[in-house]
């Protein structure tokens, strides 16, 4: 059995940039799992529509 797992999950988040302002996109999360509880995210990025691959802190979460 293993203790530890590193898991990948996509879902849609409203997202807000300056230049585009309000985005409804698709953030993927990395995160480790230790006996199936969630203990830390590795890290989260967005792909764009022409496929290149964006870090989620150039964008702001919307409130």
């Amino acid at each position: 059995m293993r203790l530890s797992r590193i898991k990948r999950k996509t879902r849609y988040e409203k997202r807000y940039s300056v230049k585009m302002g309000e985005l409804t996109t698709r953030v993927t999360y990395i995160r480790r799992y230790i006996m199936g509880l969630p203990v830390r995210t590795l890290h989260r990025y967005r792909s764009t529509y022409y496929g290149k691959v964006k870090d989620c802190n150039e964008c702001n979460v919307l409130s």
